[in-house]
């Protein structure tokens, strides 16, 4: 009787597990930079390019926050954008100094306010060559049934722009 429990309670779980991860939606984009890895990956890893973007995004970005932590594992950031957009809080959930993998799970704001229960950013630099790299990044959300006809999608100009100010950071100074 237990062990038919056991697979019954197994099976329910599969499903659901199942469920939530067809639900799930996948943006996923590429962009290479003429920079080695380990230069991309330090800027990313941690506040760097949050710092960046603080300071050279001014038209898009009116302040980045750090509201807890220091840039690792558990940092909570809020970035403003410019009056009358909006604004989107963040937390670092994965930094994988080995994978060169970090990633954000978002708490509020961007698609989090009209109709997506979850938002995920992964960030990943692959080393393409000693001087080339590729910053790969895949956004991951689930959208509420309520909303799956209005077909929210998260917003990823601003992350398209920070990552083409990072690249172009980099090979700058490379």
């Amino acid at each position: 009787m237990l062990k038919q429990f056991s697979l019954v309670f197994f099976v329910l779980i599969a499903c659901y597990v199942g469920v939530n991860v067809r639900e799930s939606k996948h943006i996923t984009k590429e962009f290479e930079v003429n920079a080695p890895a380990s230069e991309v990956w330090e800027l990313c890893r941690s506040l760097g390019l949050k710092n960046l973007v603080a300071r050279k995004l001014k038209i898009v970005v009116q302040s980045v926050q750090v509201l807890k932590g220091d840039g690792g594992v558990g940092t909570v950031v809020k970035t403003t954008l410019v009056p009358g957009i909006s604004s989107y809080t963040e937390k670092f959930t994965v930094i994988d100094d080995q994978k060169r993998v970090k990633v954000a799970q978002g708490l509020e704001g961007d698609c989090l306010a009209f109709g997506c229960s979850v938002l995920n950013l992964r960030l990943e630099i692959i080393e393409k060559s000693q001087n080339s790299s590729i910053i790969k990044y895949t956004v991951s959300y689930t959208v509420k049934k309520e909303f799956q006809a209005k077909d929210p999608k998260p917003t990823i100009q601003k992350l398209e722009a920070m990552i083409q100010l990072s690249k172009e950071y980099l090979e700058r100074n490379n």
